[in-house]
């Protein structure tokens, strides 16, 4: 096993680092501000110096910690975990000129540190400025410890008291520098790591070999880093496809089951509600033919299928062979047109569920359960009308079956399911997805999840959504269910995971904690992350309706996902013009990323300009 490299900066005395460097494994290179006299004189600081030589450490004097490159060779800076107790900037500096120290000494932490590596600063009673703080201070009379380190691309991964009584002979020195301890009761080491990069996307074209006809759209920039995740592939362990795995298990004991997956299409076309057009990302298309209305209505393959299709960043790639006129299309925000299509199909047999699985997508507003993109899972059963209420109650069983299968042996928590008439739901009680769902066709039934951990308010809660349809021809006697289920949601639900962002983390933190697709408690790599507020007003265009969903979809694409939420502040009339204004909040807040100041504030001024260029508003 590798030896651990270990970094300790700011040593009063050295009595901590002589500790430390008694673990096996550990190489101890420790350092401390002052010149090596001026350490000599402390208590036990000659006495810690010898111990640390004797067993092979190395101690190094007037290192400043936020020039760390500069005291090692390129091929020695890489360590594994840097310790900063207590640090200060001497005598009776104040809590701005802390923040600074800081804030210089992650910058510096960052040039020598592993990619996986830990940073440790231990701070006394309410100095961090975190809800761990106990009492916490008035955030201005921090040190803001996790915004600071967020400007230099850390998170904080864990918070715990500090216990100099594991340290053997350990002895805190240096209070307003000078030989003194000072007091470390209730004081906490705050640890470290280093997040993912911000997300700054390029334009992604999609290239997609339809038949013989060769075509290829943009993706819209908000879904670029989302749209070909492969979360319900074979080889995933992400729990979306843990829980449809689950499901088709279960439901396969009570039905003749047939998955399909592999042959739904990202695009569709065809007659929409209107009132879904502004949830709809729409996508112009150059092709020679688009399979029709009629066409994909009649559940022929061609007009469904993709036989290829290519991911790559070149929009300056002309992949469009040929094509000649361009024909508006939508990525799909349903799995329903498919489930449609297929009991139309000579193919399909009463009494067998088909299940189709996949992402769908959708325009939204900002909220930790309302989701652009989730991953739908479809069902569809053609039964003999008499059987109708039988055959809804028994898929919605082997629902609940899969899902308390899987949330028992996680967590003690209560999860209950229900089957609500969607009768007895107003329309001011409808999530955004149910919302949606009801805009899809006329619903008889949500499916709804609470966990007892949850706010009995959150209106996530909805998962599914159940109808029913003659089968056709006229005079049957069959009737068609079809039940569909937002795994997304229901993943959430289960593995208590308060924000939907974070099941589409790029950091590996997240699905180290499902090993082989185990569900598990999520547990947030990223504590108390630092959010920052920002407002703007804006003169709305003179007789036009203002689309708050296109404002929401621009503040997630321009940030990268990092807006957590948008409130209406302010709207009024202007006498005599009638002009509107409205003023909205933007609270920018990242769930797995560091966001630092600079950041956000780079991303309000896009915004501005965004929203002013493409719904046309008169910024204030």
């Amino acid at each position: 096993m590798a030896e651990r490299r270990v970094l300790l900066l700011g040593e009063g005395n050295f009595s901590f680092a002589a500790a430390l460097c008694e673990a096996a494994g550990t190489r101890v290179v420790a350092t401390c501000y002052e010149r090596e006299e001026e350490v000599a004189a402390r208590g036990r600081a000659a006495e810690s110096i010898r111990r640390l030589r004797e067993r092979g450490a190395e101690v190094m004097f007037s290192v400043d910690c936020t020039k760390l490159k500069d005291y090692f060779l390129p091929a020695k800076r890489e360590f594994d975990c840097i310790y900063f107790n207590f640090p200060h900037c001497g005598r009776k500096a104040g809590v701005v000129k802390n923040r600074e120290l800081l804030a210089r000494f992650f910058h510096s932490c960052a040039e020598v540190l592993t990619r996986d590596g830990e940073v440790h600063v231990a701070l006394c009673r309410g100095q961090g400025g975190t809800p761990a703080d106990q009492p916490r201070r008035e955030w201005h009379n921090s040190w803001q410890v996790v915004a600071v380190a967020a400007g230099a691309g850390f998170i904080l991964s864990d918070v715990h008291p500090f216990r100099a009584e594991t340290a053997r002979g350990y002895e805190c020195t240096g209070y307003r520098s000078q030989d003194k301890s000072f007091c470390i009761e209730g004081a906490l080491n705050h640890v470290f790591t280093q997040s993912t990069p911000l997300l700054y996307c390029k334009p992604l074209i999609c290239e997609i070999e339809l038949e013989r006809q060769r075509i290829s759209f943009q993706v819209p920039q908000v879904l670029v880093d989302k749209i070909n995740r492969g979360f319900l592939e074979q080889n995933s362990n992400h729990p979306v496809r843990t829980i449809k795995e689950k499901l088709t298990a279960v439901l396969s004991q009570a039905f003749p089951l047939q998955s399909i997956d592999c042959c739904l299409s990202l695009l569709l076309q065809g007659d929409l509600d209107a009132a879904c057009h502004s949830n709809i990302f729409w996508i112009l298309l150059s092709l020679e033919e688009t399979p029709s209305a009629e066409e994909m209505a009649t559940g022929r393959a061609n007009a469904i299928v993709f036989s290829h299709v290519d991911f790559h960043r070149d929009t300056d790639k002309n992949v469009q062979e040929g094509c000649q006129t361009p024909k508006q299309c939508y990525l799909r925000p349903s799995l329903l047109p498919y489930a449609q299509a297929i009991i139309k199909s000579a193919a399909f047999v009463p009494g067998t569920l088909y299940v189709f699985s996949g992402p769908v997508f959708r325009k939204c507003r900002i909220s930790p359960y309302c989701t652009p993109v989730f991953h739908e899972m479809v069902f569809v059963c053609a039964v003999n009308r008499s059987s109708e209420n039988s055959c809804i109650q028994m898929i919605v069983d082997k629902i609940k079956t899969s899902i308390h299968s899987l949330h028992q042996t996680i967590s003690d928590f209560k999860l209950s399911i229900s089957l609500q008439k969607a009768t007895s739901l107003g329309t001011a009680e409808l999530s955004d997805f149910a919302a949606f769902e009801s805009q899809l066709g006329k619903i008889q039934f949500f499916l709804c999840m609470e966990a007892d951990t949850r706010d009995s308010s959150e209106k996530g809660s909805c998962v599914g959504a159940v109808r029913t349809a003659p089968y056709e021809p006229a005079g049957s006697d069959l009737v068609v269910v079809f039940a569909s289920l937002n795994l997304d949601l229901m993943a959430m639900l289960i593995c208590a995971i308060d924000d939907w962002r974070m099941l589409w983390t790029s950091d590996a933190r997240f699905l180290c904690q499902f090993p082989a697709g185990e569900l598990r408690i999520f547990r947030s790599f990223s504590l108390y992350p630092p959010s920052y507020v920002h407002d703007v007003s804006f003169w709305l265009p003179d007789g036009e309706q203002f689309d708050d969903v296109a404002f929401h979809t621009i503040a997630r694409e321009v940030s990268g996902e990092a807006v957590a939420s948008i409130h209406l502040l302010d709207k009024f009339q202007q006498l005599g013009t009638g002009r509107t204004s409205l003023c909205c909040r933007l609270t920018f807040q990242s769930c797995d990323r560091a966001l630092g100041r600079g950041d956000v504030a780079a991303m309000q001024l896009r915004f501005r300009e965004e929203i002013s260029q493409r719904l046309r508003v008169a910024l204030r």
